[in-house]
């Protein structure tokens, strides 16, 4: 699949999926993440995790592939700062966006992470939340570069993506894929065949994604790009809808598995399923 249609699917997707509203405040991808009450506390202080490393003042910061802002802690990020300039392919999200958080703090434009149109050194503080993972493998790395041309120097910018593989969550492997036979013998008993058809038929596809892993990242980068990495969140949604419940204690797990992080954040940003990615000019 060549750069354009690659773009034009992604467009594709997020204009007449992802960004389309199922109910007041939810958009459709919220698909991948996990809403339930069980994850919510985890799940609130994951996001809020990128306010530690964003400058908490200035004029504008970039949100690089901001959809519709999705989530209410990712309002917190350009509290600091005068203007948010949200930037996405998708004419729906940067409507949904505006809505969200209005035109006297907000810019919106419509361009290309990996081709941005601003001049150099713009930007006090730089978000990109699940965003560069829908580049080719050949503007991928040349993303990061544009990011840090237009970054203010010593402001720091923090990229938020998932890795292409975790060694954190194959250690999980076999008890998630057992907790999953067993979740789905359950919904088999208590759902008809019916139901079941018409939920496999109204599920819709993703769109293109290309992810590396740590090590991949830095050798890609050279060594004149350090990178700081950090964790953002260890598990994935996967994970948290097959082994967190709330009959099994579920909150409290969470509680580990956050307090872990706290401890050792470089070691989970490596290892775990999110990484918070920070670089600075």
């Amino acid at each position: 699949m060549d750069e354009n249609s690659t773009k034009r699917d992604v467009r594709h997707f997020y204009d007449q999926i992802g960004w389309q509203k199922v109910s007041e405040g939810t958009y459709q991808n919220a698909q991948y993440e996990d809403l339930r009450a069980v994850s919510q506390i985890y799940i609130h202080k994951c996001h809020l995790r990128v306010n530690r490393y964003l400058k908490a003042t200035g004029k504008f910061l970039l949100d690089a592939g901001s959809g519709p802002i999705q989530y209410p802690e990712y309002l917190t990020y350009s509290e600091g700062y005068k203007f948010r300039v949200c930037l996405d392919i998708s004419v729906v999200a940067l409507v949904e966006a505006r809505n969200r958080i209005g035109s006297k703090h907000g810019m919106f434009v419509v361009a290309d992470v990996a081709q941005l149109p601003f001049k150099d050194d713009v930007f006090d503080g730089i978000v990109s939340l699940h965003t560069l993972h829908h580049l080719t493998a050949e503007e991928y790395v040349l993303a990061y570069y544009d990011l840090k041309r237009v970054l203010v120097g010593g402001s720091i910018a923090v990229i938020v993506n998932g890795w292409s593989d975790s060694g954190f969550m194959r250690f999980f492997r076999k008890p998630m894929l057992l907790m999953e036979r067993i979740m789905s013998k359950k919904e088999e008993q208590g759902q008809s065949k019916e139901k079941k058809s018409n939920r496999t038929t109204e599920k819709p596809q993703g769109t293109h994604v290309h992810k590396l892993d740590a090590s991949e990242l830095r050798t890609q980068l050279g060594a004149d790009f350090p990178i700081k990495i950090h964790v953002w969140r260890s598990v994935s949604v996967r994970f948290l809808r097959a082994m967190i419940h709330t009959l099994l204690l579920g909150r409290f797990w969470l509680w580990i598995f956050y307090g872990l992080e706290e401890l050792f954040p470089e070691f989970f940003g490596e290892r775990g399923q999110y990484p918070l990615i920070t670089f600075s000019k």
